[in-house]
């Protein structure tokens, strides 16, 4: 209640201000905006919000099962200060699913409501520094918004093994014309909003290469799914992420359960994880594909941690009317001897209608979920909305 009232009051303040004295512009799905008299600073305000229906019939036990929910809600603050070279982003989640993984000790059993918190330096020419809570450059799939997706939701293989987000610190530089990029990040590896101090005693390197032989994407499209831009000439990304995660604590790295001895606090079981990811995405034209493959491998306590190997591939076409089809294969291999999660086939087709692009859209689809080794069979159908200001 009491962050809600806060929250409320800087909106206002906010906005008294903006009528006061600053110049203003908004328009839909590039948020409310304003830049000071003085020039010292700029600010954005935005909000999206997810509606979700999902539906799964069990083949085997011809149980239907279905809910309707919100499935994200999210406030956005960017701008820059002092100098337009420094930027920053506040993101918040603040629906009830977005929250829940913060219910641990090493959170302060507090809801987790803080997505990104970062500062973005443009120190010198093709250079950036980042600084803060925010995505770590791991899975392309990963990086892009949610609320930017050809499908309603990611796939599995993000699931099982993406980096997600954490605190550190990001190194960016680009060259030959932004046809190659490289990234290179240090943080904490436990994941978003850990407030002990250092649990596990490790760290996490990431480095990532980009390599865009055509030249950059029209608006940046490589990190946004279905080709809204309708590319008038061929586009393709390369990347690929190598991740060293020491002494990590968590099923998945910076995801899932943090792993302790039985019926303790703080007697972690740490392995160092290894991850290895490349991906692509190609757009021409209204037609776009885009695949992903990793590999995860674990040190000591192996089996209490997330490992194998994943890849999807997803391809689609946007047609002049702006309806989108589109279809995806995913498989998961799971390790043999770990127990986090099981090997996973699941095949899936959508159809999307952008009213806005991204900004406002509704997107469904149908999957055919399979687990190898076992009878269990799922149909999922899915439909959601997506308004975002």
């Amino acid at each position: 209640m009491k962050f809600s009232k806060y929250l409320l009051f800087l909106l206002m303040l906010g906005a008294f201000g903006t009528r006061a004295q600053d110049e203003t512009s908004s328009t839909w799905g590039k948020r409310l905006s304003f830049v000071a008299s003085d020039s010292t600073f700029a600010f954005k305000f935005g909000f999206r919000f997810q509606t979700l229906y999902d539906g799964r019939y069990n083949l085997n036990t011809d149980v239907y099962e279905d809910a309707l929910l919100v499935r994200r809600t999210r406030l956005k603050f960017d701008g820059w200060a002092i100098d337009p070279k420094i930027v920053y982003k506040l993101e918040l989640a603040v629906s009830n699913r977005d929250q829940r993984s913060g219910h641990n000790i090493e959170s302060g059993n507090t809801a987790n409501i803080v997505l990104d918190a970062v500062v973005k330096w443009n120190f010198a020419e093709n250079w950036h520094v980042w600084w803060g809570q925010t995505k770590l450059p791991g899975n392309r799939e990963r990086v892009i918004s949610s609320q930017n997706l050809q499908f309603v939701d990611r796939s599995l293989v993000n699931s099982r093994f993406n980096l997600d987000r954490d605190v550190g610190i990001q190194l960016r530089h680009k060259s030959a014309g932004d046809k190659f990029r490289q990234i290179l990040a240090i943080s904490m590896g436990q994941g978003r909003n850990v407030t002990d101090r250092n649990p596990s005693e490790g760290y996490q390197i990431t480095g990532r290469l980009e390599f865009l032989p055509m030249g950059s994407f029209t608006g940046k499209g490589d990190y946004f799914g279905s080709d809204l831009k309708r590319e008038p000439t061929p586009k393709l990304s390369i990347g690929i992420t190598g991740d060293l995660n020491t002494n990590a604590v968590r099923e998945r790295g910076n995801l899932g359960d943090f792993v302790k001895l039985p019926d303790t606090d703080r007697d972690y079981l740490p392995t160092d994880l290894t991850s290895f990811i490349a991906d692509m995405m190609f757009k021409y034209n209204g037609f776009s594909s885009m695949s992903e493959f990793v590999i995860r491998s674990a040190g000591n306590n192996a089996d209490l941690y997330g490992t194998g190997t994943g890849f999807v591939f997803q391809a689609g076409y946007l047609f002049p009317s702006n309806w989108e089809i589109a279809g995806r294969f995913t498989t998961i291999d799971a390790e043999s001897t770990q127990l986090v999660f099981n090997d996973q086939k699941e095949y899936t087709l959508g159809l999307s209608r952008y009213i806005s692009g991204h900004d406002l859209k509704f997107q469904s689809d149908i999957s055919y979920q399979t687990f190898p080794g076992s009878t269990t069979e799922y149909l999922i159908f899915r439909f959601q909305t997506e308004i975002a200001l």
